[in-house]
């Protein structure tokens, strides 16, 4: 199993990043928090999971170990694959899911797309003692420049909405120019409000 990457990122995308390794460049599927710290040429280590299927290899890199930790957990649960599970940790921390499945919140739950109440109560049941909370909290890269607000329309089309609804969705939650550093926060944000008006 691929624990982790080191290497040097070579392009960075609304769903994945290449990171060159060995003169190898590695396709990594990740979350918004991630890919927002990433930089073209910045040399980085993430934590790795790989998913093994019969027609395919996909590799999943995460910031922290947390992060990839509650990737595995939450596939641990039976009806969760490797995108519903990348889709749950672009709308929740892996801090918030901890304490969303601590305090018994479906509903927390089901603001993800693609959850409905039976599989967020599996969930509930499922993870109890799987995620932990952490003492101290990584820092997170915070650099900001011009409106990143096309990042945050890429990423909820990956995530499987068409580009309108994506669009209106952004202008839902934000008034003007979208800050890369903000990114992941305005993504979390526009999924709630989407995941809300699917219930």
């Amino acid at each position: 199993m691929i624990a982790s990457l080191h290497g040097t990122v070579l392009s960075v995308g609304a769903t994945s990043a290449v990171i060159e390794t060995g003169g190898v460049g590695m396709k990594v599927l990740s979350t918004p928090t991630t890919l927002a710290d990433l930089r073209h040429g910045n040399t980085v280590r993430v934590h790795t999971h790989l998913v093994v299927r019969e027609d395919s290899l996909t590799l999943f890199g995460f910031g922290t170990e947390m992060e990839r930790d509650s990737f595995e957990a939450l596939q641990s649960v039976q009806g969760v694959g490797p995108r519903l599970a990348l889709a749950m940790l672009a709308v929740h921390t892996p801090e918030a899911l901890a304490q969303a499945v601590a305090d018994g919140d479906r509903k927390a739950l089901e603001q993800v797309p693609g959850i409905g109440a039976k599989v967020a109560a599996r969930l509930l049941l499922e993870l109890g003692g799987k995620l932990s909370l952490p003492e101290v909290s990584a820092p997170g890269v915070t650099t900001a420049s011009a409106d990143s607000r096309g990042q945050v329309e890429d990423a909820l089309v990956g995530l499987g909405w068409n580009a309108k609804a994506a669009a209106a969705a952004v202008d839902a939650v934000a008034d003007g120019p979208v800050a890369e550093a903000d990114v992941p926060a305005m993504l979390r944000l526009a999924l709630q409000t989407m995941g809300a008006k699917r219930v």
